[in-house]
């Protein structure tokens, strides 16, 4: 019985060996692929300063507000482990914008077409007294406002309509870079986890060993 036990704790071992290995061999890909990915962004952000000028591609040209495009989301599997991925938010289109500022401003009375008579002295005066009233009996109700609408921009229009390509390269360098740090804080989990098992199946190991040599012992004693 122990003899069998030992045979199965192996062999669950050594899967979970191999499987920390190869999460091994896949994070160090991934890391890799990174690093070369950040050398090549900051090196196309170099060849954009040089062929538009250090004052035109710099913080000085960032908005005054900026919203993030991306989102970083973080879920626990049913196995234990901890899930990142990235989403990109939708951006809103400038037409849409224009309907919903359109929409706020078309809210309240709307006087358009309409004409005033001119009414006698003493019809304005109980009209203005009866306004009064009404309006002291009535709660405040504050104005609508115009809500500006600032629609999610492309970061690259923030330094011009025509950019280099090499800003644009940039660009596609550190977007792939997000989706990637999702991806290798992702696997960086799995192996914590992995080693975590692989660990505890060796004191198993170490543990059923120990029985199985005292049990030896003992036959060998009798």
């Amino acid at each position: 019985m122990g003899v069998s036990q030992l045979e199965e704790s192996s062999l669950l071992l050594d899967e979970k060996l191999l499987r920390f290995m190869d999460q091994l061999e896949l994070l160090e890909e991934k890391r890799a692929a990174l690093n070369s990915l950040i050398e090549q962004g900051w090196f196309s952000i170099s060849k954009a300063r040089y062929s538009m000028g250090n004052k035109h591609v710099s913080a000085l040209q960032y908005a005054s507000e900026i919203e993030p495009l991306v989102c970083v989301h973080a879920r626990t599997l049913d196995s234990g482990e901890v899930d990142f991925c990235s989403e990109r938010v939708k951006q809103k289109c400038s037409n849409e914008a224009e309907k919903d500022a359109k929409s706020i401003e078309d809210i309240g009375p709307q006087e358009e077409g309409v004409r005033r008579r001119i009414k006698p002295k003493k019809d304005t005066t109980k009209k203005e007294a009866s306004e009064e009233a009404s309006s002291d009996k009535a709660p405040k109700v504050t104005p609508v406002r115009k809500i500006e609408q600032n629609p999610q921009q492309d970061p690259l229009k923030w330094f011009g309509i025509l950019v280099p390509q090499s800003l644009k390269q940039a660009q596609s360098s550190f977007r792939q870079v997000i989706e990637l740090s999702a991806e290798i804080a992702t696997l960086q989990t799995a192996v914590l986890n992995t080693r975590q098992e692989l660990q505890h199946s060796m004191k198993n190991k170490h543990s059923l060993q120990e029985e199985a040599l005292a049990a030896q012992l003992d036959q060998v004693a009798d």
